[in-house]
């Protein structure tokens, strides 16, 4: 059984509609202008949303990684250039550690500095493969953000530089580690990493 409108309500339905049909039409007959304004307004702003959808995007650049990467000397603490492909430890310019194993090992340069002279960059911290998780390391580097760090993190060993007590990166000592590397600056400037030229 279907609920029939009573024909009274229908009726008081129909006659409030239609007066508020004629009271609208007065008010836009009493202002012109005003509906022009509106009309207007809202051309433009449909205008302006199909050319902002229209636009073709901006076409990303293919990033190159670089063939060069920063290594760290142990035994001076100085920085030195090689291929970015060696995962390190490398021979360094000074020799041997005094264990015998080779000094050289990566390190991750930042500035705080659009284009950065030597004094304006710094170490944030040192990597080398963990031996213990070798297959787990992958090439590659790190540019800024902690974000993909932990997957970024597997089989690599972190220290700061000075410090000499490495950790993995993908653990609660190496998050803090590159937490406090990438924190900004007194002017709120995030680092980025430098790559070596």
């Amino acid at each position: 059984m279907f609920f029939k409108v009573p024909n009274w309500l229908r009726y008081e339905v129909k006659h409030h509609w239609e007066r508020l049909t004629v009271e609208t039409r007065r008010w836009i007959n009493a202002h012109p202008g005003l509906i022009l304004g509106v009309t207007t307004a809202s051309v433009f702003v449909l205008l302006v949303t199909i050319v902002w959808l229209s636009w073709p995007e901006k076409v990303v650049e293919e990033v190159v990684e670089s063939e060069l990467a920063w290594f760290c000397d142990l035994n001076t603490g100085e920085l030195f250039v090689s291929r970015s492909e060696l995962a390190g430890p490398i021979e360094a310019p000074s020799g041997p550690l005094p264990c015998g194993r080779p000094a050289g090992v990566r390190a991750y340069v930042f500035s705080y500095i659009d284009e950065p002279n030597e004094s304006e960059r710094f170490i944030g911290f040192l990597e080398r493969p963990n031996p213990a998780a070798a297959d787990a390391y992958t090439s590659g580097g790190i540019d800024g953000g902690t974000g993909g760090a932990k997957q970024w993190g597997r089989g690599r060993l972190i220290c700061m530089l000075g410090d000499g007590r490495w950790v993995p990166a993908d653990s609660k000592q190496g998050q803090a580690i590159l937490s406090r590397v990438f924190m900004p600056n007194h002017l709120g400037k995030p680092p980025y990493y430098c790559p070596p030229e």
